[in-house]
């Protein structure tokens, strides 16, 4: 296991080595390979500005999460960061994985599935029969692993493993929790005689199910191939509506068939590969033979079968064929019910791992500047890519495939991964549904790229205010310079300390964003540094007024050019302007007044009507607010009014909206109340005066069960006569009684059917209450 020294290479060494050492002032990257920060120097030399870098794609057997935004959206600012702030060409790769275990088992139960619907169809007790058992199969399978989980955590005792698989249990835990509720759900919907509703209770065991005896039934290999095509469609549009920059190059594995055998058959031939029963496996032994470091990334990981398998489904990776328990499979058998290809070793396809190994080596050869990727893809995926190319490349003397490896932190929910097995996740849609892309990116703009960050309502305020932050400088220097420049050449051009002080807070800041994206692409520094620019420039607007004191619109400029300058190295501002939802593409001249001349036309006609008709004032003010909150809200113009006059700001109409939907709101939220304490106000006025009207014989009827002619109680509620002290006190409770109904009198005789006006009153202000809930 040794190299021709005697030892095994290290597990990283830089580009730079052997050459001059690099500088301190440069860029540092968290590099997973040493676990830690060094300089970043391209391949080709530390002058050069070319970067080759591959992404491990997605696997299109669902639809996207905002666990997988994080990885490719954090990874599209990392880029864009390294293109458009330090200058270096990229050629970025990323695959897509259109042939999967994960794609064939879901697109083969999802087609059994479909199936099994259209032959129950109204079969409530079948599917409840069904249900069950596939439950019952799902619990015991998954208890299962729960028990193999925490056996392999009690009989480890290497402090990383050891850590890694306590994180298993809980991910496993709570799948066996879920299909426990799975069972309640089940017996709920079945008595409510729901199909649909058992059927989606237990779909996925049903599923898996109809998959362990129907399975080898699906031949149709179009079924597999729709299925990727789907998701790969809908994980593009994602990206699009994220602002994800396309990558260079784009491959999928379907398409790269013949260079991935090719690669298998060359390690094979280099001795790091064996043929077992039609299928092909890596040696990790023979490899170690050969002088090479396995494990790279997470080397306490290896020897560990519960790590290993992670990322495996339908227990593939524990079988005999494998000569020993670390090694994995590079090319795997054709089985009943599985698209194949043709290969020397007969049908079959590709392992997990060989596809981004072979697709990367034929796009970018046999040293890669940037590999990244997901932090759950360390071991064994890119381990074992990692391997196979070094494997590849061994007669060439390969030790170093990749020279950064990067890898994005999980975004975790409620303190797990979010993951689609663990069903804890949030589609990019669902999401999309309730923030916007910017504030998604942002989201990640605002964490480390490399750690792992949650995904929750506190996270999402933070993002929101810095958000407001952002707008609210745009739209102020906006104004300020539309008012500067009114002002023309009759404003004052001298600087004074107010503009020397925001000058130096703006080179300041220059120096620290640069010295935090130098630090491994320190996101979150940089933008706290450019949020303390934009509030020194709140400081001085605020200090600005009058012709000699007005803004200087030049000075402005410069600060809001930097503030859009990084924001847009981040991909803050790529159709996402922070003052208008309009794109940057030029309309003609008529089209842009158009709309504009016939709100104002509108508006003029409205108050001429007003003044014509004898309207007035509330009436003008009427029509005023609804350009304001209605006319210029849908053209995206925010107008606030001023002491001395208002100002208007352009922002983006679908925040405008909801802003006056929120206001509109509170104030019939506002109505609502108000009338309500007038309800209860009304109804504390009816009780009174009906307490009033009641006669001794009303009044007194829950103690007392008889009385006399005069209404003086004569019997107590069990029917017994009152005598002596009993009978004195039950009849001073009567003359209480007509003492008090003497008021209600009294007011009868002056306002005679006041009460029933009172109900009335009540009933009204109710009304009024329900419509404004309503409203």
């Amino acid at each position: 296991m040794a190299n021709a020294q005697g030892t095994l290479p290290p597990r990283w060494h830089g580009p730079a080595e052997g050459s001059e050492e690099p500088q301190e002032d440069c860029l540092k990257l968290h590099n997973s390979l040493v676990d830690g920060k060094v300089p970043f120097v391209p391949a080709k030399g530390k002058g050069s500005r070319c970067v080759s870098w591959y992404i491990c794609g997605p696997t299109v057997y669902d639809s996207a999460h905002v666990g997988h935004a994080r990885n490719y959206v954090t990874f599209d600012i990392v880029r864009r960061i390294l293109e458009d702030y330090f200058g270096y060409n990229v050629v970025y790769v990323m695959n897509v994985t259109d042939i999967d275990d994960k794609i064939i088992l879901r697109a083969r139960r999802n087609y059994l599935l479909d199936q099994y619907r259209r032959e129950v169809e109204g079969d409530l007790e079948r599917v409840l029969n069904d249900g069950r058992a596939a439950l019952r199969l799902a619990l015991e399978k998954q208890q299962g692993v729960v028990s193999a989980s925490m056996e392999a955590f009690a009989g480890e005792s290497e402090p990383k493993r050891k850590e890694e698989l306590e994180v298993v249990i809980k991910q496993e835990s709570l799948k066996l929790e879920k299909v426990r509720s799975a069972q309640d759900e089940l017996e709920t919907q079945s008595s409510s005689r729901c199909l649909d509703g058992m059927i989606s209770a237990c779909s996925d065991a049903l599923a898996v199910m109809l998959d362990n005896t129907r399975g080898k039934e699906v031949t149709d290999h179009s079924i597999f191939k729709a299925h990727a095509s789907r998701y790969e469609e809908e994980f593009m549009e994602d990206m699009e509506s994220l602002c994800v920059r396309p990558p260079t190059v784009l491959t999928r594995v379907s398409e790269y068939m013949e260079e991935i055998v090719h690669y298998v058959e060359k390690i094979i031939c280099n001795g790091l590969g064996y043929v077992s029963n039609g299928s092909v496996y890596f040696s990790t032994l023979a490899y170690q033979d050969a002088g090479h470091r396995y494990g790279k990334l997470r080397p306490w990981a290896v020897g560990s079968s519960t790590l290993a398998s992670e990322g495996e489904v339908g227990g593939d990776f524990a079988t005999t064929e494998k000569r020993h328990p670390n090694d994995f499979a590079l090319w795997k058998a054709s089985r009943p019910g599985e698209p194949s290809w043709d290969s020397p070793w007969g049908k079959g396809r590709p392992g997990w791992h060989i596809e981004c190994s072979a697709m990367a080596s034929s796009i970018l050869g046999m040293n890669i500047d940037i590999h990244t990727g997901g932090e759950d893809l360390k071991f064994p995926h890119h381990d074992n890519e990692l391997a196979q190319a070094e494997a590849y490349y061994h007669c060439e003397g390969c030790l170093q495939w990749v020279n950064y490896f990067l890898h994005s932190g999980h975004l975790g929910i409620e303190g797990l991964k979010m993951s689609k097995s663990l069903k804890n996740f949030v589609t990019i849609r669902q999401a999309l549904e309730e923030t916007s892309a910017r504030q998604l990116r942002l989201l990640f703009v605002m964490q480390p790229w490399e750690r792992s960050m949650s995904y929750s309502t506190t996270t999402m305020s933070e993002v929101r205010a810095r958000e407001a932050l952002l707008k609210n400088f745009y739209q102020n220097v906006e104004v300020a310079k539309r008012t500067a420049n009114k002002a023309g050449q009759a404003s004052s051009k001298r600087w004074n300390q107010p503009e020397l002080s925001l000058l130096a807070s703006l080179q300041e800041v220059q120096a620290r964003v640069h010295d935090r994206l130098q630090d491994n692409l320190d996101t979150r520094g940089a933008m706290d540094a450019l949020c303390e620019l934009v509030k020194q420039t709140n400081i001085y607007l605020s200090g600005c007024g009058g012709m000699e004191a007005l803004p200087q619109s030049l000075l402005l400029g410069h600060v809001e050019q930097y503030v859009s300058k990084i924001l847009s190295c981040f991909g803050l501002t790529d159709g996402l302007s922070f003052t208008s939802s309009s794109t940057t593409e030029r309309t003609p001249a008529s089209d842009q007044v158009a709309p504009w001349m016939d709100a104002f036309a509108s508006f003029r006609d409205e108050i001429r009507n007003i003044a014509r008709g004898g309207g007035d004032a509330s009436q003008i003010l009427s029509v005023c607010d609804r350009l304001r909150d209605e006319t210029l809200v849908d053209m995206g113009i925010r107008l606030e009014d001023k002491a001395d006059g208002s100002v208007w700001k352009r922002d983006d109409p679908a925040t405008l909206r909801l802003e006056v939907e929120e206001k509109r709101r509170s104030a019939r939220e506002a109505e609502r109340l108000k009338a309500s304490r007038k309800v209860a106000a009304k109804a504390k006025e009816i009780a009174k005066w009906e307490r009033l009207s009641a006669t001794p014989k009303t009044a007194l009827s829950d103690r007392y069960s008889a009385f006399d002619l005069d209404e003086n109680p004569t019997h107590d509620m069990h029917g017994n006569p009152l005598e002596g002290k009993a009978l004195d006190k039950a009849k001073k409770e009567a003359d209480k009684v007509r003492k008090q109904r003497g008021q209600y009198v009294d007011k009868e005789a002056q306002d005679p059917g006041f009460l029933d006006a009172l109900r009335a009153e009540w009933n009204q202000l109710s009304a009024q209450v329900e419509d404004v809930s309503l409203g």
